[in-house]
C-alpha cells in the first residue's frame, strides 16, 4: 500500500509539472490539440449554428444532468456519440489522459470526430452519485461511459485496461475509440 502510494504521489508531482512545463512553453503558441480540435469544430459549428459548449473541465460546481442532457442533444445533431469523463481535478491518471491526447493529435481527432465529450466531476465536494449511478458501478477513475445518440449506455469502460507504462497504450485506446464510434 505504501508503494502504491509513493507510486501515485510520484505521478502527481510529475502530472503537475509536465503540465507547468507545457504550459509555460506553449503559452504565446498558436492553439494545439485539444484547444485546435476545438477551435475548428467551433468554427464548422458556427456555420451548422450549434449553441453546444463543451464541458472540457472538471468541475464540481456544474449540474452533470443537465450537462448530459445537453451533450446527448448535440451527439444527436452531429450523428456522434457521447464518451463521458468520470473523474476529478484531483485524479492524476485524468491528467494523464488528458496529457494523453495533447500528445496524440490523431487520437485526438478520432475522438473529436466521433463523440461529443463530456467530463463528469467526482470529487468530495460533488460526487454526482445519482448521475453516475444511472450507468453502473465506477471501479477507479478516471471511467468512461459511452453513451449513443439517444443517451442509451452502449459500453462502462475502465480506463486501467488502456494504460501502458505511465501513459495510455495508443492501439488498444483507438481501438476503444473505433470500437464505440457511431455507425456512419
Amino acid at each position: 500500500m505504501k508503494q502504491r502510494l509513493n507510486r501515485l504521489a510520484r505521478l502527481s508531482l510529475a502530472a503537475v509539472v509536465l503540465a507547468f512545463v507545457w504550459q509555460s512553453s506553449h503559452a504565446s503558441q498558436k492553439p494545439s490539440g485539444v484547444a485546435a480540435v476545438r477551435k475548428s469544430e467551433s468554427k464548422s459549428k458556427s456555420k451548422s449554428k450549434s449553441k453546444y459548449v463543451p464541458v472540457a473541465e472538471y468541475d464540481p460546481r456544474r449540474d452533470a444532468a443537465a450537462d448530459i442532457e445537453r451533450a446527448v442533444a448535440e451527439a444527436k445533431r452531429a450523428k456522434k456519440n457521447v464518451l463521458l469523463e468520470v473523474g476529478g481535478k484531483w485524479c492524476v491518471w485524468c491528467r494523464i489522459m488528458d496529457a494523453y491526447f495533447e500528445a496524440n493529435p490523431d487520437v485526438l481527432k478520432l475522438r473529436e470526430d466521433n463523440y461529443v465529450t463530456l467530463k463528469i466531476n467526482f470529487s468530495p465536494e460533488n460526487e454526482n452519485k445519482e448521475v453516475i449511478a444511472k450507468y453502473g458501478e465506477v471501479a477507479g477513475y478516471p471511467h468512461i461511459f459511452v453513451l449513443d445518440s439517444k443517451g442509451k449506455l452502449i459500453q462502462s469502460q475502465g480506463t486501467g485496461e488502456l494504460e501502458a507504462g505511465r501513459s495510455y497504450d495508443k492501439e488498444k485506446f483507438v481501438g476503444f475509440l473505433k470500437k464505440w464510434s457511431p455507425t456512419k
